[in-house]
């Protein structure tokens, strides 16, 4: 019998970076609660009800705060983003990225929309750096690799598309494991 080596992981372990366009990408293995980027980003539904997955551990972590201003700011439509504070969280902002549910139509352009315009409204609140979960690919069912695809092609064309951003940090802080290896195939791409 042979044994094949396997590598541990610490609970927060940066996986991965790439410089891009005066900017860098980078792959982060663990919980994005933890994170102490200028903003971390959420998978939102369209009426910030933050009841499960990664949207109800940031509220269970940052406080009544986040939801109390996402109800203020009530729908946002699929595809788009809106900011609160972060509560009780290391991070300045939490960026409520709506993303599409599987069978709702066009998924992958409302998808590439959502990365932009988190990532644009990161760069008008001056943040620098920006970790986002693995957006849609839980209970709204959206295939983990062609999420993994869009994120980081996304991502890293708004770094080259935007040079005058003060966004130059994006990270992905990703949870599971069958997630992260789709991630580590398109960082190996780049």
């Amino acid at each position: 019998m042979t044994l094949s080596r396997v590598r541990v992981f610490k609970a927060m372990e940066i996986i991965k970076e790439k410089a891009v366009a005066g900017g860098m990408l980078r792959l982060v293995k663990g919980d994005i609660t933890e994170r102490d980027t200028d903003a971390i980003v959420n998978a939102a539904n369209s009426h910030l009800q933050h009841g499960g997955g990664v949207a109800a551990a940031i509220v269970r972590k940052g406080g009544a705060v986040i939801q109390a201003e996402s109800d203020a700011i009530g729908y946002v439509p699929v595809g788009w983003a809106a900011v609160t504070t972060g509560g009780a969280l290391p991070c300045k902002a939490v960026i409520h990225a709506v993303g599409p549910m599987m069978g709702e139509g066009d998924e992958d352009n409302k998808l590439k929309n959502a990365v932009r315009n988190s990532l644009t409204l990161a760069s008008q609140k001056e943040f620098h750096s920006v970790s986002m979960p693995a957006i849609s690919s839980g209970i709204f069912g959206f295939p983990k690799d062609r999420c993994a695809k869009i994120l980081v092609t996304e991502s890293r064309n708004f770094l080259k598309d935007n040079p005058e951003s003060t966004v130059n940090i994006v990270e992905f802080c990703i949870y599971d494991f069958e997630t992260l290896s789709y991630f580590l195939s398109e960082f190996d791409t780049i």
